[in-house]
């Protein structure tokens, strides 16, 4: 029945054997993420894991560029020259210019210049300089390789700077969904005792967590979602962009620190935490994790909208 049928799928997660229907197919919606009992959250489309408000392709494209061989390619042509005589990359990771190829080459040659290391003296400039590189530097002799190779590292460090925070924000919804279940394995008995409040009633830091973890998996896909973006042509749009993407992380950083630090105050015993105090951070709380959810909703949709320039939404 569920192979047969158009609006449910098995959840995709390892060892699950749930199926989901999902009521929102064909209803123009531009958010195809869905949650199975077993909390497992996916994409119905493409079934990866949930990834709005980026869209299956670029997912797969992003999926495929953070294991990609063109990555250690563009790494070796920006931090590496051939060897003269094999070809072999090497990678100068000292200030000397005597460069030595490995076993079975062993090939002495500039890093400079690429000349055999024998034509090199005191006469050409010693260990840390090649005034034949120089001289024929002038006469743009190594234009072509000197713009290939900083054309990569521009693409590399662009690259590592979206890649970095995406997997950066990965690893803090991870650690979120660890803190969530440690709150409600652990830490809300031993709050409810401190505080003298049935656990029902601290349900709210809960639900704080949840809206972390899932602005930490809307802000991570963000970062793949501006690597796309036209860097010619579309200033503003890039700017707009940015300015969305750092109001949202900056309203999730005030959301953590509010349920991560704030809270640590109300899960001791000392007497002089007064409860006016407690239902005073309850309320602070709620409030910041609906603003949070309000904000990365409409950030979701702007994006998904192809950033329209209506910033009267956000």
């Amino acid at each position: 029945y569920v192979e047969a049928s158009k609006k449910m799928k098995w959840c995709p997660a390892p060892g699950c054997e749930h199926a989901i229907e999902f009521s929102a197919a064909g209803s123009g919606s531009y958010n195809y993420d869905v949650t199975c009992l077993c909390l497992h959250t996916f994409c119905w489309k493409c079934t990866e894991d949930a990834h709005s408000p980026v869209d299956c392709d670029t997912v797969a494209q992003w999926i495929l560029k953070n294991s990609a061989e063109s990555e250690n390619t563009m790494w070796i042509l920006a931090n590496s020259k051939a060897c003269p005589k094999c070809k072999r990359p090497i990678e100068k990771n000292h200030g000397c210019m005597h460069m030595t190829c490995s076993a079975p080459c062993r090939f002495e040659f500039c890093w400079l210049c690429l000349n055999d290391w024998k034509q090199h003296g005191a006469s050409t400039g010693g260990y840390y300089a090649c005034n034949r590189y120089e001289a024929d530097k002038l006469e743009g002799k190594y234009d072509e390789d000197v713009k290939k190779r900083e054309m990569a590292k521009s693409l590399l460090q662009r690259y590592a700077h979206y890649y970095e925070r995406w997997a950066g924000n990965l690893k803090s919804r991870k650690n979120a969904m660890e803190d969530l279940e440690r709150f409600q394995s652990v830490k809300i008995k031993n709050l409810s005792d401190t505080q003298k409040k049935p656990e029902t009633q601290l349900k709210f830091i809960a639900d704080a967590w949840r809206q972390i973890i899932e602005c930490r998996r809307v802000l991570q896909w963000t970062f793949a979602y501006g690597y796309y973006l036209p860097e010619t042509g579309l200033h503003e749009r890039q700017l707009f962009f940015e300015f969305l993407q750092g109001e949202a992380e900056s309203a999730l950083e005030r959301l953590h620190k509010c349920v991560e630090k704030d809270l640590v105050v109300f899960e001791t015993d000392e007497p002089v935490v007064l409860q006016e105090d407690f239902n005073s951070y309850r309320t602070r709380l709620t409030g910041l994790t609906s603003v949070t959810e309000t904000y990365f909703a409409n950030l979701v949709k702007g994006l998904a909208n192809g950033l329209a320039d209506d910033s009267e939404a956000f």
